[in-house]
């Protein structure tokens, strides 16, 4: 049994989400908080194993109940908002930064037409969610050791990025490492609910201070600027560096998939991409950053230390899909490395592991 802390200001919309998740076999809400100061009591007095927490809350706010949960009662936390308003968006954001691992739309009342389908969303991502080990805020970084190959002595040319759970504040991370003359692009698939990418975008921009904008079909992927998949289309990359938008079918249950993604970077074009897998559940983009690494690529793997979810990080690993595994700013500092030194030794990027 799944047990379920739910935080939020307002008596009915407790029972709101008590009634939807108390439904579920395999749910039990063990309590009931109003705002931050019990949510904390409750966390240590019932150990939940996950909590769900609204974005408006009185008394101690949301993003500081986060992070005192995570820094003593490090539990998977699903944030709940209410619209898609830029504030409220870039609220949820700041809420992952804090320390919450995944943002979703709070559901609304039963006679809305939209109430089972946020209300199963709801269920599947809390018992997602407690799967998840998390530890406390911020973990420890670490380095390691070992050799990797030679670098291309090809020019890079492009920058692939695959993230889902977790992944909002470790993209700000590297991003953030880039700096403004940048001279590759950056492509990024991040796994997220409909109707926040454009306040991803916006976000991400603003927290890192490098370029973020949502692309668009046929537009050419220029340096200086990460360029991020939109809702529901998949993204790839075409022979003249251009997004390639399509609506084929989602991969591993996703549309954005960072399998299509890694899969469709030409065959001319491998040995000049650099590609990294970052933290997320399941297997997304795994046995594609392989090909791209048999191929020529330059491959980057989140380290389990930094990584909220080491699902698909793990995955490749196993696959042996990385020729470097390290933790979120050493991949924007190799990014840059290999950016500002064209054709340099690799083993001179950053650390191996696993």
């Amino acid at each position: 049994m799944i047990r379920v802390l739910v935080v939020d200001h307002s008596p009915s919309v407790r029972e709101l989400l008590a009634q939807i998740l108390d439904a579920d076999p395999r749910l039990q809400v063990v309590g009931r908080a109003p705002g931050g100061e019990q949510a904390l009591a409750m966390c240590a007095r019932l150990r939940p194993h996950v909590v769900t927490i609204d974005l408006q809350m009185s008394g101690m706010d949301c993003l500081e109940a986060i992070r005192r949960i995570m820094r003593e009662y490090p539990t998977p936390i699903v944030v709940l908002g209410g619209s898609d308003s830029p504030d409220e968006v870039d609220a949820g954001f700041r809420a992952i930064e804090a320390g919450a691992l995944v943002l979703v739309r709070r559901p609304p009342e039963p006679a809305h037409p939209d109430h089972a389908t946020a209300a199963q969303a709801l269920v599947r991502t809390v018992k997602s969610m407690a799967e998840v080990r998390v530890v406390r805020r911020w973990p420890a970084r670490r380095g390691a050791h070992g050799a990797s190959r030679p670098a291309s002595p090809k020019p890079h040319r492009l920058v692939l990025l695959g993230a889902s759970t977790g992944g909002p504040a470790v993209l700000r991370d590297i991003l953030a490492e880039l700096g403004q003359d940048f001279a590759l692009s950056v492509v990024i698939v991040q796994h997220l609910p409909p109707g926040f990418s454009a306040g991803l975008a916006g976000w991400l921009a603003h927290a890192s201070g490098f370029p973020v904008a949502l692309a668009g079909h046929d537009q050419p992927l220029s340096p200086g600027c990460a360029w991020l998949a939109p809702d529901g289309y998949q993204l790839g990359v075409s022979r003249t560096l251009c997004a390639e938008l399509s609506l084929a079918p989602p991969e591993h249950g996703m549309r954005p998939a960072v399998a299509h993604l890694f899969r469709s970077v030409p065959p001319e074009l491998r040995e000049q991409t650099v590609a990294a897998l970052l933290t997320g559940m399941g297997k997304d983009g795994a046995q594609e950053l392989k090909q791209l690494r048999d191929d020529g690529a330059i491959t980057i793997v989140q380290d389990r230390a930094s990584a909220a979810v080491y699902g698909m990080p793990g995955e490749a690993v196993r696959l042996d899909a990385a020729r470097l595994v390290l933790e979120p700013t050493q991949i924007g500092r190799v990014l840059r490395a290999i950016a500002n030194h064209p054709g340099g030794d690799l083993s001179l990027l950053g650390p191996r592991e696993e």
